[in-house]
C-alpha cells in the first residue's frame, strides 16, 4: 500500500527501516504521547520485533509515514470486534524533526479516508491525552469530533492522566440489516 501526500507518503512497512524507526523513536518525547507498549529506550531489537509482528498482521492495519528517504513516524488502527466491528482506534507518531509542520494534519485526513473504504468502518476514535495539545489540534484539523473527556483514564511515566476521546463518523453508515429487511413469521 502506498499513499502519496505531498512530499510524503504513508506506505507499508520494509523491514530495512529498523534503523530509521530507532534514530526516531528513541525520543521520550515521542514515547510520553504514547502508550507503554511503545518502549523506551527504543533498541534494535524493538524495532525488529514491531516490523516482524506488523509483518504477520492479516489484514495489515499499521503503516509507515515516509518522505523518499526514510520512515519518519507510523500510523494505524486497532480494528473493533463483535458489537464493535465497524469501529476502530487510530493511533500515530511522527518524528520529532517534522512536528509542527502540518504533516501530520494531512497524512490523518488521507489515512483516515483510506482506513474507511479499505476497512467498511463506521467510526474512527482517538484518545489522546488531554496534555498532548499537537495530537489534538491533528485530530481537529482532521475534522475529528470531540465527544468527551475520559477522566482518569490513563497511567503514564507515574502519572494519572485525563484523555480526550475524539472520533470522525464515515460518510456512509454501514447497516447490514435494514428494518425493512427483517421478517417475522
Amino acid at each position: 500500500m502506498e499513499l502519496k501526500i505531498g512530499k510524503y507518503m504513508i506506505r507499508d512497512w520494509r523491514t530495512r527501516d529498523s534503523s530509521s524507526i530507532v534514530k526516531y523513536a528513541n525520543n521520550k518525547n515521542i514515547w510520553a504521547n504514547l502508550r507503554d507498549g511503545f518502549p523506551h529506550p527504543y533498541q534494535l531489537s524493538d524495532a525488529e520485533n514491531f516490523l516482524s509482528n506488523v509483518a504477520r498482521q492479516n489484514p495489515r492495519t499499521i503503516f509507515a509515514i515516509a518522505n523518499n528517504k526514510e520512515a519518519i513516524g507510523s500510523i494505524g488502527l486497532r480494528l473493533g470486534e463483535d458489537v464493535h466491528r465497524f469501529t476502530a482506534e487510530m493511533g500515530y507518531w511522527l518524528a520529532e524533526p517534522f512536528w509542527n509542520k502540518g504533516i501530520m494534519s494531512k497524512i490523518v485526513i488521507r489515512f483516515a479516508e483510506f482506513a474507511f473504504e479499505k476497512f467498511a468502518l463506521n467510526r474512527i476514535f482517538a484518545e489522546p491525552y488531554t496534555e498532548n495539545t499537537a495530537s489534538v489540534r491533528v485530530l481537529e484539523k482532521a475534522e475529528f469530533v470531540l465527544e468527551g473527556t475520559l477522566k482518569a483514564n490513563a497511567f503514564k511515566d507515574g502519572k494519572v492522566l485525563d484523555q480526550f476521546l475524539y472520533s470522525k463518523i464515515g460518510h456512509e453508515i454501514r447497516k447490514p440489516y435494514a428494518a425493512s429487511q427483517i421478517v417475522f413469521r
